[in-house]
């Protein structure tokens, strides 16, 4: 039944002589002291693991200690007077919205002591369903971050001097706003805030709506979607996706379980058609086209690879094999040919949907054509609640750089994105926003951006935080602060309120009326009075639930044909080369805007399991070209390769720009195709200043690609032709599991739907049959579980706990890993410690290859204690630490 080989490496899969020895030798290499590990250089534990946090600079402690500024009495908690609400050591938990960028996710935060510590996802939220990520669940350590900003500043040469109140800040901007000349330009990222987008009209108003100019910009732009829908269905914004009505889902790069627009709200619906049960013993089929192994890819029934530039030929062809009339490229891949043919089979026999990941406003009009023929639009594609977490507009930002060249900016004030760092011509904008007459930051620390500024306004943290947010049309998710702001930092929206002299939350009107400078301007009361009358229930009661979800039906949209022939020709000139470069993200560190946060530099990448790093992923066939090292038929090379840190370096080359970068050979890549990361190597432009201004976990991570994206004349495009050469050089990356075996015991077990719907005992049988010859082998043979222990067998009666998990439905997100980071306060140990494989991970996500080495199917596999009766760690441990209760539970001593 389960002939399968599954595999962690090329050397596990060739059962190579150093694998070998590597499993011989697992858990025999000694710590070394701590002398000679702080002689090992930047990232290594000079401290104790246990305290590397505090190295690093991350420490409640510290936070505390640093908010040296008065804070507000009615917001402080007097201990010597306690709160009936607050009992020492017992948690609280707070309904609040976790924001990043244009991402929000409806959270419950734990607090205990008056200091958030753990986040969970918020299950009223009819979105996400109590599902978080990565990133939002790592967010509660951005909170005591050692290089958050702490207090107003204003530059002076090449360094910034502390503005000792509000007040005078106030005064300062103002005045400098009432004397500057040309555009005012207010830079954000993508805002959803319904009270915000209120203050800003009101901004607008009071300056001016003509000379007011509000640009939102994506790190990561989805233009080429919204314009697209602009041509299609005269609706210039993103619709929401129903993954859950989907029996066929056809995938075109997009990268939909891991980052693609909002994975945590996608993964719960994907995840509806993916349950086997008595009652529903159908699954849901996926299709997935990409150049590169996504986690979504990974999770495909089905999955074919393709250079990128073809995926504009992939898209004809699937609308070609739908009916459509256009004339598609020929496509040399046979077997990208069939698989576009069997998706097209599965589409048409209803209930489809069709999703892709480029930017190319071309690709997406003809995708948009794919889903008008399948049914999709009204259906699995809904337009009456479109999603408002990408807004950026590409051309809007190219105007912007055109003013700025120009001159006609007299104020630029920026909020929540890093342009400097996330734009292709980043380097050419620092230079323009020296240049501009007035210029102020929002964001929270010395980033890249905020150090071209004149003056720094620190926002608070979202856990500081008053606020709300609209990520889809009608469902509202709000903010509310767990902790008084810790250091001398203001609302965005407040500095905005009292910059145009307190505006009600009545009418633009009335705000024009007032002084220039208020000190009664409180985001907070703003807050509270624009959200009157709008709610179903109070607002105490809503803030306590923490969302108010309208849901309406899905509805369509009238589709306008008229552009689809023209991007079609527009496709069918396009023309790739040699090599070409994919840009991505990762579920840790995403735009690289939480670069900084140890636990996600620590966080295996679920396909490459790579930590603290970026790389160049290529497939087996161009390091066979390229670098020599044929892995998958010459042991030695394979050998030379994967027993140490150190990998061979490339130097890839776009449009002239270089980076170097360690190449990470993985299966299931286009052959033709390098995959990098974006969010990497984040830098002052003085780097004698990075570990002050970036952080000391974001200082010397990677390189940062974000120059490769480039721009096709009308958008963004993450890939683009490259020349890649060997450079002799080598680089150490952290990779976990390669160093794990199972020594050939069965890890998976697997099995068709068909198979399964025939004889649903099966598996189990088989499962029971092999474990019991493996014991048998041992010369155990009083079965399992009287066998499989060194202490004597006794009963236990009563209750028994035990927990499963549907491997049908874990997409290898690593939410969950963070998670118990953040619960059980388990260590980080820094890059160095984990290329020696002492990572200290409690739960971890195994990936396993089975299959083709080209292209193989992928499989997750959770491991943690599952609490199962008879845990592996209890039977084994010579010191009975993992005792077990009469219940079922591991109880750790």
């Amino acid at each position: 039944m389960n002939n399968k080989k599954y595999w962690q490496s090329f050397g596990e899969l060739n059962n190579t002589t150093s694998h070998q020895e590597s499993t011989e030798n697992e858990f025999k290499e000694p710590l070394l002291p701590m002398e000679e590990i702080a002689q090992e250089g930047f990232l290594d534990s000079r401290t104790p693991r246990r305290d590397f946090l505090k190295y690093l600079g991350f420490s409640t402690a510290v936070a505390a200690i640093a908010a040296g500024c008065e804070m507000p009495v009615r917001r402080a908690i007097p201990y010597l007077n306690k709160p009936d609400n607050v009992i020492p050591g017992v948690a609280n938990y707070f309904a609040s919205t976790y924001i990043n960028g244009g991402d929000a996710i409806a959270v419950v935060v734990k607090q205990r002591d008056g200091r958030p510590i753990k986040i969970e996802g918020n299950e009223a939220s009819s979105l996400t369903e109590g599902g978080t990520n990565a990133q939002a669940q790592a967010s509660v350590l951005d909170l005591y971050d050692g290089i958050r900003l702490r207090h107003p500043m204003k530059k002076s040469g090449d360094s910034f001097k502390e503005i000792s109140s509000f007040s005078k800040l106030d005064e300062m901007i103002t005045g400098a706003m009432a004397s500057v000349t040309g555009q005012i330009v207010l830079l954000t990222s993508t805002i959803h805030s319904p009270s915000t987008l209120d203050i800003i009209e009101k901004f607008k108003a009071k300056y001016g709506a003509t000379r007011v100019k509000h640009v939102q910009y994506d790190a990561i732009s989805y233009s080429g979607m919204i314009e697209a829908n602009k041509a299609c269905y005269n609706m210039a914004a993103l619709p929401s996706y129903h993954f859950e009505k989907a029996k066929t889902v056809v995938s075109l790069s997009a990268d939909f379980l891991g980052t693609w627009i909002n994975p945590v709200e996608f993964s719960a619906q994907f995840a509806k058609t993916r349950r086997y049960s008595k009652d529903n013993k159908s699954l849901s089929r996926h299709f997935q086209f990409e150049s590169m192994l996504s986690m979504t890819g990974s999770n495909a029934d089905d999955r074919y690879t393709h250079k990128p530039s073809e995926t504009g030929a992939v898209a004809l062809a699937l609308l070609a094999a739908l009916g459509g009339s256009v004339t598609a490229p020929s496509i040399a891949d046979s077997k990208l040919s069939e698989g576009i043919k069997k998706a097209a089979t599965a589409l048409k026999a209803g209930n489809g949907l069709v999703v892709c990941g480029s930017n190319d406003v071309n690709i997406q009009i003809v995708v948009n054509a794919i889903n008008e023929l399948i049914g999709a639009n009204g259906n699995t594609i809904n337009w009456a609640a479109p999603t408002q977490t990408r807004k950026g507009i590409d051309a809007d930002m190219n105007t912007l750089v055109t003013d700025l060249k120009a001159g006609t900016v007299g104020a630029l004030l920026v909020y929540d994105c890093n342009p400097v760092y996330t734009h292709a011509d980043g380097k050419n904008l620092a230079t323009l926003i020296k240049k501009v007459q007035l210029s102020v930051s929002f964001n929270p620390t010395m980033d890249e951006t905020t150090e071209q500024c004149q003056y720094v306004v620190p926002a608070h943290h979202w856990l500081e935080s008053w606020g709300d947010a609209e990520p889809k049309k009608g469902y509202v998710s709000f903010i509310q602060p767990i902790i008084n702001p810790l250091f001398k930092t203001r609302a965005f929206q407040t500095s905005l309120l009292t910059w145009m002299g307190g505006a009600s939350a009545a009418s633009a009107a009335d705000s024009t009326a007032v002084a220039s400078v208020s000190t009664n301007a409180d985001y907070e009361n703003y807050l509270r009075a624009y959200w009157s009358g709008k709610l179903t229930a109070s607002f105490e009661a809503t803030l306590q639930k923490g969302v108010q979800d309208t849901i309406v039906a899905p509805a369509g949209l009238p589709y306008i044909n008229t552009g689809l022939a023209q991007a079609a020709s527009n496709l069918a000139s396009v023309k790739g080369g040699a090599t070409e470069v994919v840009l991505y993200q990762k579920v840790s560190i995403g735009s690289g805007a939480q670069a900084n946060n140890p636990w996600l530099q620590e966080l295996p990448d679920p396909v490459s399991k790579v930590t603290w790093d970026n790389y160049a992923m290529i497939s087996p066939a161009m390091a066979k070209s390229v670098l020599g090292i044929d892995v998958l038929n010459n042991q030695r090379q394979a050998d030379a390769y994967e027993v140490t840190p150190e990998k061979p370096t490339l130097k890839i080359t776009v449009a002239g720009k270089s980076v170097e970068l360690p190449a990470l050979i993985l299966p299931g890549l286009n052959d033709a195709t390098i995959a990098i990361a974006l969010g990497y190597g984040r830098k002052s432009a003085d780097e004698t200043k990075s570990l002050q201004y970036v952080g000391r976990s974001a200082t010397g991570a990677g390189q940062n690609v974000y120059p490769f994206a480039l721009s096709n004349g009308t958008n963004v495009i993450y890939n683009t032709v490259a020349s890649v050469e060997k450079t002799g050089n080598q680089y150490p990356l952290a990779q976990t599991q390669v160093h794990g075996s199972s020594e050939n015991r069965p890890v998976i077990y697997q099995t068709t739907l068909a198979a399964h719907n025939k004889s649903p005992e099966a598996m189990l049988h088989d499962t029971k049959a092999e474990l019991q010859n493996l014991l048998a082998e041992d010369g155990k043979k009083e079965g399992f579980e009287k066998g499989g222990t060194i202490y004597p067998y006794y009963d236990k009666p009563g209750i028994k706990w035990g927990m499963s998990i549907d491997l049908n439905t874990c997409t290898g997100c690593s939410a969950c890993v963070v998670a118990c980071t953040a619960e059980n306060n388990v260590s980080v140990v820094g890059k160095t410690q984990v290329q020696r494989a002492h990572e200290m991970h409690w739960l971890r996500i195994d990936r396993y290859f089975t299959g083709d080495p080209k292209n193989p199917d992928v499989v997750f596999q959770p491991m943690m204690c599952q609490h199962c009766d008879n845990a592996p760690c209890e039977n084994v441990c010579p010191v009975a630490a993992t005792n077990h209760s009469s219940e079922g539970l591991n109880q750790m001593t």
